[in-house]
């Protein structure tokens, strides 16, 4: 077990029978799960679950009808993650080299991936998902997702999570950086991955969430090791402001709404009394709003977020052009968003307020498209 692990003498297992109270996947599988972290096996010197028996392998099903994980077998991944140090004693007594990783969401965590792959880095439009980033930002030596990553807490004006002391931190072979953060609530944050066309969180910034593992601090692979940062051993509570980016960019579920109907008049007519009566004012509004109306249209896949954040960028640059006011973008977007996805209005709003925020800073002139 390596000694920046710093392990306390009460965290200190007992012998599993058979093993050496030195075998460190062991030491560190049980300290993960008296912290309610359930763990699962790791193929040797690889970052992957360790493989499933030769009956799973051949007869594809899910985990859900599979015999060996009520039996106290690995089979299929983070589906057999367990608290349960018996199991736990017999699975890495037997394979002291399996290395340890972790289920998110059964642990209640959501860890930050960040990636440091020195890359040519994406359009201004993909490095981060849902923000406009103007041309006069200068991205100069932007190359890794140490970098995306900070651009975004400097636009929120937030430290970076990668220098936050107060969590667990785990550096990666590679030069990544693993942060550690409690859900703190009962939402199920989903996985993501940074290179991703749709739910993303930053460029080369990956999360570990439900459906997800980490690899647990001290494990080693073929790589090296995965070695904690600092003297904190325990994640702290998910920040507010990275919750909320979280939310903006999808990481959460669908949650159960009324099936599609079709887009009522109730958002043409809020578009129309936004407009004051000026018809050039609600024809504009509604040539940015259509796109958000029409993922009403269907419950889920239909870019939701994303769209309702274009358009409130749209009108954050109208209003900053004097077009129209700030209340009549907000009503509008407010209107048309309950009306596309009901019963998410708080989702909406966060999404509303930082498109608008982000679209004030870019004033769109007379002539310019929407």
């Amino acid at each position: 077990m390596p000694a920046d692990l710093q392990f306390s003498p009460s965290d200190s297992p007992a012998p599993a029978p058979g093993t050496s109270v030195a075998a460190p996947s062991l030491a560190t599988a049980r300290w993960c799960a008296r912290r309610g972290w359930p763990v699962l096996p790791l193929a040797v010197g690889r970052k992957t679950p360790a493989a499933n028996c030769a009956a799973c392998r051949r007869d594809r099903h899910s985990p859900a009808q599979c015999v060996c994980i009520p039996e106290g077998r690995w089979c299929h991944g983070f589906h057999a993650a367990t608290i349960d140090q018996r199991r736990i004693n017999q699975w890495w007594g037997s394979h002291p080299d399996f290395g340890v990783g972790v289920a998110c969401g059964p642990a209640g965590l959501v860890v930050i991936d960040i990636d440091a792959h020195d890359a040519q880095p994406p359009s201004r439009g993909r490095l981060l998902p849902g923000i406009p980033i103007g041309d006069h930002v200068d991205l100069t030596g932007l190359s890794t997702g140490f970098h995306s990553l900070a651009v975004l807490a400097a636009l929120r004006n937030m430290p970076s999570p990668a220098e936050d002391t107060a969590t667990l931190r785990v550096r990666t072979p590679s030069g990544g950086l693993h942060v550690w953060y409690r859900a703190g609530d009962n939402r199920r944050w989903q996985c993501s991955s940074g290179s991703s066309q749709g739910r993303a969180l930053a460029w080369q910034v990956d999360i570990r969430g439900h459906g997800g593992y980490i690899i647990a601090p001290g494990t080693t692979t073929d790589a090296g090791t995965y070695t904690p940062v600092g003297e904190v051993r325990q994640p702290a509570v998910l920040p507010p402001w990275l919750a909320q980016e979280l939310e903006r960019t999808g990481h959460l579920p669908e949650p159960n709404i009324p099936a599609p109907r079709p887009v009522p008049p109730r958002a043409q007519q809020a578009v129309l009394a936004a407009g004051g009566g000026h018809h050039r004012t609600a024809r504009l509004l509604a040539a940015v709003l259509a796109p958000v109306a029409a993922c009403g249209q269907v419950t889920e896949g239909a870019g939701f977020s994303d769209t309702l954040n274009r358009a409130a960028y749209t009108l954050g640059g109208l209003v900053a052009a004097g077009r129209l006011t700030q209340d009549t973008a907000e009503r509008a977007l407010a209107e048309t968003a309950a009306t596309a996805r009901p019963g998410q209005e708080r989702r909406a709003e966060q999404i509303i307020r930082s498109g608008l925020a982000a679209g004030l800073k870019r004033p769109l002139a007379h002539g310019s498209r929407a």
